[in-house]
């Protein structure tokens, strides 16, 4: 199989057994296999890694992930999905990590290709979408992120930015025509020095005020490539969300 890179890359997929919204989600079957299956199968069908590893602290996960997938065990007390694997990362030998979430069983294989290109250029990669829902406008739980001419990060927001100055009082839909605001998706890319540097920074301001912790990234200088792109993540939040992924795969 053709590398896109000569960096060798691995995707890292932590796995929760104890979410608050939906507890034991990483198990629960989706057509037949654990969601967390479905996530490596699509991750294994991406170019540019070289392994996929199931990063978690609950040996439920482990028993039934083993079977499929590398699993590494970390400590229970990680404050977030980066803090887990960057324990992985500190005993696997890579250049760079792509963290992949273990709730996405429909994602793109080209967009962790994508993603993962972009670590031969900088430090911290993601990915983002063309905002084209209404309800997601306003939704603090859709993240929004505005980029520079070159690709690159300039800030992101649970509010919806920017602001629209001269159409304050068009619709949402007019303003969705008018802008072409981007929705952030939850993908991440970093190079391995980086990403075990950024874990040992303290909490930043903005990232405390906006609880998003690639603001503590921008506030420390390192950049993020964002790569656009058609793909919008389907993600399996609540048991509600089953129904609705079960039929997209049904429709693949």
């Amino acid at each position: 199989m053709v590398k896109h890179s000569a960096m060798k890359v691995l995707g890292m997929i932590p796995a929760r057994y104890a979410s608050t919204r939906f507890p034991g989600k990483p198990l629960v079957l989706i057509a037949g296999k654990p969601l967390i299956q479905r996530v490596v199968e699509r991750c294994r069908m991406a170019q540019s890694l070289a392994d996929v590893i199931v990063a978690t602290d609950n040996e439920r996960i482990r028993t039934v992930a083993e079977k499929f997938c590398r699993v590494e065990m970390t400590r229970a007390d990680h404050p977030s999905g980066s803090d887990r694997i960057a324990e992985v990362a500190l005993r696997c030998a890579c250049d760079a990590v792509v963290n992949i979430q273990g709730d996405e069983p429909l994602i793109e294989p080209t967009v962790i290709d994508a993603v993962a290109r972009e670590l031969d250029k900088t430090e911290m990669s993601t990915a983002a979408t063309r905002l084209t829902r209404p309800e997601e406008y306003d939704n603090p739980n859709v993240v929004k992120v505005v980029v520079n001419a070159a690709g690159l990060a300039l800030y992101f927001s649970r509010r919806t930015i920017p602001f629209l100055r001269e159409a304050t009082s068009s619709s949402v839909r007019e303003q969705l025509a008018a802008f072409p605001f981007l929705k952030h998706l939850g993908i991440y890319g970093y190079r391995r020095e980086t990403l075990l540097r950024l874990v040992k920074l303290p909490v930043s301001a903005l990232e405390g005020a906006e609880k998003l912790e690639q603001l503590r990234a921008l506030e420390n200088g390192i950049p993020i490539a964002v790569v656009q792109t058609k793909y919008d993540s389907v993600g399996v939040d609540v048991p509600g969300d089953l129904a609705r992924v079960e039929q997209l795969l049904k429709n693949r």
